[in-house]
């Protein structure tokens, strides 16, 4: 078990690996009267560096909202073949990407998740934003 306080805990190559496969994210982001909200979703990495953490949703989204009042989030991700395989992580929403750059990453990460060359869960005239996470504090837990 290890914690770092800073991103580059994400280089290390068994966390990319929770990130980079089919486990699904649990991110937690807080209300307007501080109560924590969670959800699950899909996650990505950047690419360039591997040092921010990327969530898609949809613009307007309860996580949308409640990370543009309160950048502050929490997640855990843990191996579905192996759950005493996990990462959770401390941070902030440090930059909110939206457009084609945001329409195209929804479309990846389908790719990634399901296979397919498009998302298939877009509502009439939804908008996709990025959310880009800075890892703070970073935990590795693995047994078995």
């Amino acid at each position: 078990m290890t914690q770092r306080n800073n991103n580059s805990r994400l280089r290390d190559p068994s966390v990319r690996r929770l990130f980079e496969g089919k486990n699904f994210v649990f991110v937690s982001t807080l209300m307007k009267d501080g109560t924590p909200q969670l959800s699950p979703t899909w996650v990505d990495l950047e690419e360039q560096n591997g040092g921010h953490i990327l969530v898609n949703t949809a613009i307007g989204r309860l996580k949308h909202k409640n990370v543009s009042r309160n950048p502050n989030v929490a997640l855990a991700i843990y191996d579905q073949n192996n759950p005493y395989d996990m990462v959770s992580v401390r941070g902030k929403v440090i930059e909110q990407v939206n457009g084609d750059i945001a329409e195209k990453h929804i479309d990846k990460l389908a790719k990634k998740y399901m296979g397919l060359d498009k998302y298939p869960g877009r509502s009439a005239g939804e908008k996709r934003i990025i959310l880009k996470i800075k890892p703070e504090k970073v935990f590795h837990m693995k047994y078995g």
